[in-house]
């Protein structure tokens, strides 16, 4: 597999950018900010809530599965 630039644009954005430095490796940037037990708990909370609207959506359908076929009127057609 090579690595490089494939088409016109890829090619220019590498010589635009071949030269450019940076200089972002200090101790606070690696160290998160977030707490890890807190994003656990919002996934957890979010996944909880979908499980909940999935559950209530499919009570939903039946409810409406079952009040159709109550309502439906079915007239025979003459052959």
């Amino acid at each position: 597999m090579a690595i490089g630039a494939r088409d016109f644009i890829d090619r220019l954005l590498v010589e635009k950018y071949a030269q450019e430095k940076v200089d972002n490796h200090t101790d606070d940037a690696l160290v998160s900010r977030i707490d890890a037990d807190d994003i656990m708990s919002a996934m957890n909370k979010a996944a909880y809530n979908y499980r909940s609207f999935l559950d209530v959506s499919a009570k939903l359908n039946v409810a409406c599965y079952s009040v159709n076929a109550r309502n439906a009127k079915y007239q025979s057609i003459p052959v």
